[in-house]
C-alpha cells in the first residue's frame, strides 16, 4: 500500500477499543480500557501474555489511561477477545464498551469515595438506555483533595469543588453541586443534555466546544465551583499511594508489563505512567523512568513512522534526540502529523510531520495550529537544537 504524503491526516472520530480495533501500521491496535483505572496483578499478567501470543509484544499507555496491544493480526483478534473476556476487561457490546470511556484519578485514597464513584458511573453507562455519547466524549472521576485530572482530555468531570462534590461540564468553572448517591446520575443527566442540545450534530463532538459555540448549561449545572488551584502533575517516585514509574514514550514490552504486575495491582494513569499500589521503589527493568529529572519526561511523542500509516516521520527518535536540549520545565510534542493523537491540547513547543519528511514548529499550539518555522528537516533540529527556542 502506498501511503498518502497529504498534509491533512485521515480523522476518524473515534478512538480504537478491544471489540472495535484500529488498524495501524503494524497490525491492530487493540485498546484495554481498564475497570476503575486499576489492573489487578492477573489482569496484567494476563494482559501481556496475550499480547505475546497474539501481538508482537509491545503495548502502549494511551493519554486516556488506556492498555493498547499492537501488532494483532486479524486472524488471532477473536481469540485475544476471549482471552481478555476472561480477565474480566471486555464489555458486552462495541457500544456500551464505547460509552465506557472513563478516567479515573490514579492518586485515589480508600476514604475519598473515587473507587466508589468510578464503580457507579460505570454501571450507569453500561444500562441499555445510557446515552450513546460520541466516541472521543468521556467522563474523569477525580475526586480527591487536589484536582490532578485538569490537563487531561474528558468532557463530564466528577470532582471536588470548592464545597463539595461536583458534576461540571469540561469547558466551565462552575457545576452542579451532588452526593456520592446522585453524582453518576447527574453526569449522566449532563450526557443527555450534550446530545439533546446538538452538541454531536454529526456523530461527533465535545462538550467544550459545544459550550464555547454558545450552548448554555441548565441552572443546576451553575451553582458550585471548581477549585482553582492548578492541576497536580506527579513525577516518578514513591508517593503514599505506591511507586509511580513512567515508561519511555508510554510503551512498554509485554515482558516489563508481566513483571510490573507482580509488585502489585496497577494504576494506569493518563500521564503514561504506572502507579505499583503498595510498592516503595521501582523494579530494575530497562526502559522505565524512575525519578523526576530523566529528560524524557518533558517529551511526548506518538507512534510515528512507519508504526503509524498517516504519520510522515519518525518521531520517536527525534524527540529522544532532542529531550536533553529543552530548558528546564519545557515540554515538547512531535506528532506524526496534524491529528496529535500523543497530545491533542497545545504544549509549549510542537513539532509536527509534514509531506516529504519535513517538519513544522508551533509554539504554544496544538499541532494543528499554525506554525512558527517550517520545513524544517530532522537534521536540523538534531545540528542546531537551539532552533527549538530560538
Amino acid at each position: 500500500m502506498t501511503k498518502s504524503v497529504s498534509n491533512v491526516p485521515e480523522i476518524k472520530g473515534w478512538c480504537p477499543g478491544a471489540l472495535r480495533p484500529m488498524m495501524s501500521g503494524d497490525g491492530l491496535v487493540v485498546r484495554v480500557r481498564p475497570r476503575g483505572g486499576r489492573l489487578t496483578k492477573d489482569q496484567a499478567q494476563g494482559i501481556a501474555a496475550l499480547s505475546l501470543r497474539f501481538g508482537n509484544g509491545l503495548i502502549d499507555l494511551s493519554a486516556r489511561a488506556n492498555v493498547q496491544l499492537r501488532g494483532v493480526a486479524e486472524a488471532n483478534h477473536g481469540t485475544l477477545i476471549e482471552g481478555l473476556r476472561e480477565l474480566g476487561l471486555i464489555d458486552r457490546s462495541t457500544e456500551a464498551e464505547a460509552r465506557r470511556n472513563i478516567i479515573v484519578s490514579p492518586l485515589w485514597a480508600d476514604d475519598d469515595g473515587t473507587a466508589d464513584l468510578a464503580l457507579a458511573l460505570t454501571e450507569a453507562l453500561a444500562a441499555e438506555d445510557a446515552p450513546q455519547t460520541p466516541g472521543k466524549f468521556g467522563y474523569a472521576v477525580d475526586c480527591g483533595s487536589r484536582p490532578v485530572l485538569g490537563a487531561t482530555s474528558a468532557d463530564i468531570r466528577i470532582e471536588r469543588g470548592e464545597t463539595g462534590l461536583i458534576v461540571r461540564a469540561d469547558g466551565s468553572e462552575f457545576g452542579a453541586i451532588v452526593t456520592p448517591d446522585t453524582a453518576a446520575r447527574t453526569a449522566i443527566a449532563l450526557a443527555r443534555w450534550f446530545l439533546d442540545t446538538g452538541g454531536a450534530p454529526d456523530g461527533r463532538g465535545r462538550m467544550a466546544a459545544h459550550l464555547a459555540h454558545g450552548a448554555q448549561l441548565p441552572q443546576a449545572f451553575t451553582e458550585g465551583r471548581a477549585q482553582s488551584a492548578a492541576p497536580l502533575f506527579p513525577a516518578p517516585g514513591p508517593l503514599l499511594q505506591g511507586c509511580l514509574v513512567g515508561l519511555e514514550f508510554g510503551q512498554m514490552r509485554a515482558e516489563t508489563l508481566s513483571v510490573l504486575g507482580q509488585s502489585g495491582p496497577l494504576r494506569i494513569t493518563p500521564w503514561r505512567m504506572i502507579l505499583i499500589e503498595g510498592a516503595q521503589s521501582a523494579p530494575d527493568l530497562a526502559g522505565l523512568i524512575t525519578g523526576p529529572d530523566d529528560p524524557l519526561l518533558n517529551v511526548i511523542a506518538c507512534t510515528g513512522a512507519p508504526g503509524c500509516p498517516q504519520a510522515l516521520v519518525a518521531t520517536r527518535p527525534l524527540a529522544r534526540a532532542l529531550a536533553g536540549a529543552l530548558l528546564p520545565g519545557q515540554m515538547l510534542h512531535v506528532s506524526g502529523c496534524a491529528k496529535g493523537c500523543a497530545h491533542p491540547g497545545a504544549a509549549p513547543l510542537t513539532l509536527v510531520g509534514r509531506a516529504g519528511g519535513r517538519l513544522d514548529l508551533i509554539r504554544g499550539g496544538t499541532a494543528a495550529d499554525r506554525p512558527a518555522r517550517t520545513g524544517l528537516s530532522p537534521d536540523d533540529l538534531t545540528q542546531s537544537p537551539a532552533i527549538l527556542t530560538e
